[in-house]
């Protein structure tokens, strides 16, 4: 029999178990009676998800007693108190030691009012604990990826099934999914752990810096190259190379990149010795690649090289049930951060984290944890709202402007306007950075602390 909205009944007159009995089950209630406090001991453990009505003055075990004994093995389940006579000091007593509440019979709408709390606030216990268990068990060492919904766990079973293999990875995701997470699932839980894994933003890179970056530099290759320098590709030699936001690389850089993938070689710039390499290549791209292709942006023979093994990352939208999971650990991860107490997931934020539709995705869950543990519920459940009331109106573009800008927002004041802590913090090139400020108007001034 389920225990969900049970409420165990404590009371040695029988006239009271009954007519409480009565009353609580027409309230659409589980009701299970004890005429001893013991038998109801025996009964309870953390998991019971209901909640207990008890009497305090009783023989042999009597209410005080019990809530201590109870108190030992789970300090978070509710036990309300029935007294029929106000004792000041009893009650006093009661609530100093743990009690939920204490009412004086014959019992009134108040009482209901406290048990439909004491239920709501039981449950949410359990679901904590709950949530917390997932994340101890998904955070072992080695593992990176939260979730429990079947678009995950399909994922999941997906990188299992290729992380051994050599064959080169392409992932596919919006912004803020989670694509470098899962490059480097696939590198720690692969045989090429011990090796380097390099993550490169062929994006961020400058131009006319990113060949030298991947492919190395001889001594005298260019301007200041007063020394050879390794490539990236070098370095990871053994392990993983992980190309994000591969769709920015230019045409004349996917050419030499698709000749070190089908011959294992590089050649630093100035040099005519080549390097042979042992490593895994993984890209990701935010956009559809295939469409790239059909337009003639990027090349067709690049893609159907990376395109050997594809994973494709759902949108938080599409695994919205992971949500709570998330947001815990990660308010779990800011509390320890910035040096808070510990905060669990409510009721009333649960559910407007659920009805959001984060086109930031994980990322943007992140930081909404984060404002959530430095600057209190209330005030992140009212962002979310002013969000959502913004929702239907906006474009997907909109919706992932809106949230790059308050990324930027947040680098800037964490660093005061350092343009070059921000950048460092956000991990973009200083120009791209100021034509985004430009876009969003943005100041560094109005982040400056005054003198």
């Amino acid at each position: 029999m389920s225990n969900a909205q049970t409420i165990y009944v404590i009371d040695d007159e029988p006239s009271i178990r009954d007519s409480l009995r009565q009353l609580l089950e027409l309230e659409g209630y589980q009701v299970v009676c004890f005429d001893d406090a013991n038998k109801a001991l025996h009964k309870l453990n953390r998991s019971f998800a209901g909640v207990v009505l008890s009497d305090i003055n009783m023989p042999k075990l009597d209410g005080l007693a019990f809530l201590q004994q109870v108190q030992q093995f789970d300090s978070e389940l509710p036990v309300v108190f029935l007294t029929g006579y106000a004792d000041v000091s009893t009650a006093v007593k009661a609530m100093q030691q743990g009690a939920y509440d204490l009412f004086e019979k014959p019992v009134n709408e108040q009482l209901l009012d406290c048990l439909a709390r004491a239920l709501d606030k039981r449950k949410l216990v359990l679901e904590n604990r709950q949530l917390k268990r997932q994340i101890e068990h998904h955070c072992a060492p080695g593992v990176r990826i939260l979730g429990e919904t079947p678009q995950i766990q399909q994922m999941m079973q997906l990188l299992d099934a290729i992380r051994d293999t050599p064959a080169d990875v392409l992932i596919e995701g919006e912004t803020g999914t989670g694509k470098e997470l899962v490059a480097r699932y696939l590198h720690e839980h692969g045989d090429r752990s011990q090796g380097h894994f390099v993550a490169i933003n062929c994006g961020a890179i400058p131009e006319e810096l990113i060949e030298s970056e991947l492919f190395g530099a001889a001594s005298g290759a260019y301007t200041g190259a007063n020394q050879a320098r390794e490539g990236k590709f070098a370095y990871a030699n053994g392990g993983t190379v992980f190309l994000d936001e591969i769709e920015a690389m230019s045409a004349s850089l996917q050419v030499k990149l698709l000749r070190v993938l089908e011959e294992r070689q590089v050649t630093p710039v100035g040099s005519n010795q080549s390097i042979d390499l042992d490593m895994r290549v993984i890209a990701a791209t935010k956009v559809d690649l295939q469409t790239l292709v059909d337009t003639g942006q990027f090349r067709a023979d690049l893609f159907f090289r990376l395109n050997l093994l594809k994973v494709p990352i759902p949108a938080l939208r599409q695994r919205k049930a992971d949500i709570p999971l998330l947001y815990q650990h990660f308010l779990s991860i800011a509390a320890t951060r910035f040096h808070k107490p510990s905060m669990a997931l409510t009721e009333p934020l649960r559910a407007q984290l659920m009805q959001y539709d984060w086109p930031g995705n994980v990322r943007e869950l992140r930081n909404h944890a984060e404002r959530t543990v430095l600057l209190g519920e209330q005030l992140a459940t009212h962002s979310i709202q002013a969000l959502e009331s913004q929702q239907e109106v906006l474009s997907l573009a909109q919706k992932v402007a809106y949230y790059e800008q308050s990324l930027i927002e947040d680098a800037l004041a964490q660093s005061q306007g350092s343009i070059k802590q921000t950048m460092a913090l956000l991990q973009i090139p200083r120009k791209t950075l100021y034509d985004k400020m430009a876009k969003y108007q943005l100041t560094r001034a109005s982040y400056t602390e005054p003198n």
